[in-house]
């Protein structure tokens, strides 16, 4: 490198990576890279995400510009074609995440109770997170150099909350504190030919009927557009802004019947529905979920579109191969308790009924969310508190089981209790199992000592 281009590529890239584990006998290994060093360059290009270091190392050699307590030093990695690197990064981004510049008005962060972890916190609003793990940014903090960046790395798809396009509509919505350059952004984006999938939070009386017909015209006319999920307003007792959303059987109708029209025509013209409702729309209009053909292979998953189309199809695959391995429990078997979210609670009720007498020793409990309040009634935001209170007071027998969809990756719930803690805290037989379908009905299975073959 040049005199002067490591401090600079140090500073662009804000530090570099820490290099957390290194695969023994792997390529990495062998040019003397070692844990805890810090990644910083690559053939001179500063790294400062994952993104850039496999954009960087797709030759079978380079240069990587390290950094450690002893001070700077360089490696040549050579690899064959086919080899895998061996680094693995103590994090994704090197340089932090980027955060959101806008103060919308239905923002779930903001409406978060004082005193949760501080990472609980953070409204990350990072282009690189949205093509790396599917969050949803809103494009108004992104810069030209970010644009040329998109381009030239090819990163599509990418995930954008929209919401509306009615300028006045956006203003009241996102309530950005920098100019709002979003639709002017995507407009970009589509002529990159980059793929978008869009997320419209619906607010009763804001951005729905008139204005998400507009909306969806507006985004039906960008090709690249490949999905576009609606769900509803969600919103805590910690705030005084909202005091309803689509919960109501006649709100949610309406919102399906608005979509369902545009469903219809975009089979017709680009064969695939296109726009999906959350599944809670469905939940409170009393309406069956779509067949699983009507979720274009799941674009909207990880925004909580089809989660409960998914786990019900595999709840029947998991118990029709138990069944036929002989795997299932039988007259007598010890009863156990299905701990869920309260919007989930009757979907799992009807599941162990499908199950019939394999099943019958089952029963569900239903937890309300007292923690967050508002309509907030999904599993996943379940806290220690309500759960360990809710297994406390209830009349039944355990074991009780609780799905790790409540836990994060250091086994605490969102306030903070340890899943290993629910036992001594309730007094109870808690047990945390899979939260998906097919280990949920392996858990049951154990419990009865039937077990699979």
């Amino acid at each position: 490198m040049t005199p002067g281009s490591y401090e600079a590529a140090v500073e662009a890239a804000s530090g570099g990576g820490v290099v957390a584990a290194v695969e023994p006998g792997s390529a990495a290994a062998r040019a003397g890279v070692h844990a805890g060093d810090v990644v910083v360059w690559v053939d001179g290009e500063a790294v400062r995400d994952v993104i850039d270091w496999q954009w960087l190392t797709t030759e079978p050699r380079f240069e990587v510009g390290l950094a450690d307590v002893l001070g700077d030093r360089s490696v040549i990695v050579d690899r064959a074609w086919d080899e895998p690197i061996g680094v693995a990064f103590a994090s994704t981004l090197f340089d932090g995440v980027r955060e959101c510049d806008n103060a919308c008005s239905f923002c779930f962060v903001s409406q978060l109770p004082a005193g949760l972890r501080p990472s609980l916190y953070v409204r990350d609003d990072d282009f690189r997170l949205s093509f790396l793990s599917g969050t949803f940014v809103t494009l108004t903090n992104l810069t030209d150099e970010d644009l040329v960046r998109i381009r030239e790395q090819r990163l599509s798809p990418l995930h954008v909350s929209l919401h509306a396009v009615d300028p006045e509509v956006r203003r009241r919505l996102v309530c950005p504190t920098v100019d709002d350059v979003a639709l002017e952004r995507f407009d970009q984006l589509v002529a990159a030919r980059i793929d978008l999938h869009v997320q419209v939070v619906l607010v009763p009386g804001v951005n729905d009927r008139e204005v998400l017909e507009r909306t969806l015209a507006w985004l039906a006319e960008r090709t690249t557009v490949r999905s576009v999920g609606v769900v509803p307003l969600g919103f805590t007792a910690h705030q005084a802004r909202f005091a309803r959303s689509f919960g109501g059987e006649g709100d949610a109708a309406v919102v399906l019947d608005q979509l369902a029209p545009w469903r219809a025509r975009m089979t017709a013209e680009r064969g695939v529905r296109w726009v999906h409702a959350a599944d809670e729309l469905f939940l409170a209009a009393g309406r069956e979920l779509p067949r699983d053909e009507e979720y274009d292979d799941f674009p909207q998953y990880e925004n909580g579109i089809g989660l409960l189309r998914a786990f019900t199809d595999e709840w029947d695959e998991a118990l029709a191969g138990l069944r036929a391995a002989g795997g299932l429990p039988g007259a007598g078997a010890p009863t156990c308790t299905l701990v869920t979210g309260s919007l989930f609670a009757p979907v799992l009720e009807s599941l162990v009924e499908r199950g019939g007498p394999a099943l019958s020793a089952c029963r569900v409990l239903a937890v309300e969310n007292r923690f967050f309040g508002g309509n907030v009634s999904v599993t996943g935001l379940l806290t220690g508190t309500d759960i360990a209170e809710a297994v406390r007071r209830d009349a039944g027998t355990g074991p009780y089981l609780v799905p790790g969809i409540v836990l994060n990756d250091d086994d605490l719930t969102l306030d903070g209790v340890a899943g290993g803690d629910l036992a001594a805290l309730t007094g109870k037989d808690v047990r945390v199992v899979p939260y998906d379908a097919a280990g949920l009905v392996q858990a049951i299975a154990d419990i009865s000592g039937a077990g699979a073959p």
